[in-house]
């Protein structure tokens, strides 16, 4: 059954399934829905796809009607060019996603392999009865992946950086652990930074005010303005999540005396978290890395968190300890002429992206035997 809102289910059930990833959780897709974000009116249009046994909620997947591919970080510009080229729309499309949020997890939440098969199977019927040119899911995990294999979708390859925490006892065992170029061109770095008078603040949950959310907002905005485009998130949407999912959020806040200068946004997990959104009020040389990468990886040891997820692309990354880590996504073509070239297309590429994961492996920045 195909659904047009979470207000139609029960938020317990969905949040059963969506487990302790809290971009997939009942309270961060409806808020994405219900102040704007991922609606109609931006071209997302919530289709969630939901299967019932015995009136309990099995199964579910986060699904929208696309009008076009921004927000998505998996780029098919090439794709949607080919088809209007050839006089066919690739608009709408269904796509299973987290809106604006290239994170890795589960898209087809449920309890067993054979839902996943079935959520997977039910979700190409209804691209085929929504009449879409085709059905995208970004970002999959593992069992979705081999589910959506099973289904017959056509598997597509990417990279991503993330950091994984060795047992490290503290930052300067990580700091170790890395070779000696890497490990010195980071403490001058960081130096650079200190110099310029920052230090950081590390504010989860119930210590993040409304003052410095709306001041991470007005930061966030920034970003997007200085590279011409609107943001994609409202000021409504983040008091939205201070105020119903607070233990998720984590801001890394960069200050001069008491002066806030930059900070980032990061949403925390079972053992892992995600770096999403940063702003600066002023250049200064490395102060994006530091409070985006190395504030969090020091958060994550301080925690004990086991894993932090960089976000899309940035070979950069690696000098700051994240490692190239393979990620998917599935598609399901309906027009099977096009389904054969991108098939094709699709075999080059996987072999090429083999290539680039070997060979930024041959540079990773950790000493050997790590």
């Amino acid at each position: 059954m195909v659904i047009d809102s979470l207000a139609d289910v029960d938020p317990a059930q969905w949040q059963a399934l969506a487990g302790d990833n809290p971009t997939l959780g009942y309270t961060f897709l409806h808020a994405l829905h219900e102040t704007g974000c991922a609606a109609p009116r931006t071209g997302w249009t919530p289709r969630y796809l939901v299967l019932y046994r015995d009136g309990v909620l099995r199964a579910a997947m986060p699904l929208y009607l696309k009008e076009h591919s921004r927000g998505e970080y998996v780029f098919d510009h090439a794709w949607a060019d080919a088809f209007h080229r050839n006089g066919i729309p690739y608009y709408p499309k269904l796509l299973s996603a987290v809106p604006f949020t290239p994170v890795t997890g589960s898209r087809l939440l449920a309890r067993t392999a054979e839902d996943r098969l079935l959520l997977a199977q039910a979700a190409v019927q209804a691209a085929r009865q929504l009449e879409t040119s085709s059905l995208h899911i970004l970002f999959p995990n593992a069992d979705d992946k081999q589910a959506l294999a099973d289904a017959g979708y056509m598997l597509r390859e990417g990279v991503q950086f993330h950091w994984e925490n060795a047992g490290y006892a503290d930052f300067d065992a990580f700091l170790g652990s890395m070779k000696m170029d890497k490990r010195k061109k980071l403490r001058q770095d960081r130096r650079r930074v200190a110099d310029a008078g920052i230090h950081f603040e590390h504010l989860a949950g119930a210590a993040i005010s409304d003052e410095v959310l709306r001041f991470f907002y007005s930061c966030y905005v920034s970003t997007y303005q200085a590279h011409y485009s609107k943001p994609y998130l409202s000021l409504a949407f983040f008091q939205r999540l201070l105020a119903e999912m607070p233990d998720n959020l984590m801001l890394v806040l960069a200050k001069r005396g008491e002066q806030p200068v930059a900070v980032a946004l990061n949403l925390v997990g079972d053992n892992i978290m995600y770096g999403r959104y940063w702003g600066t009020r002023e250049f200064i040389s490395g102060l994006h890395f530091e409070t985006c990468y190395v504030q969090s990886i020091d958060y994550c040891i301080r925690h004990g968190i086991a894993s932090f997820e960089g976000g899309a692309q940035g070979v950069h990354k690696m000098s700051r300890g994240l490692v190239p880590t393979p990620t998917w996504s599935a598609h399901w073509v309906a027009d099977r002429r096009f389904a054969d070239a991108i098939a094709d297309f699709l075999q080059q590429e996987t072999a090429a992206m083999d290539d680039y994961i070997d060979e930024l492996e041959e540079h990773t920045p950790f000493k050997s035997g790590r």
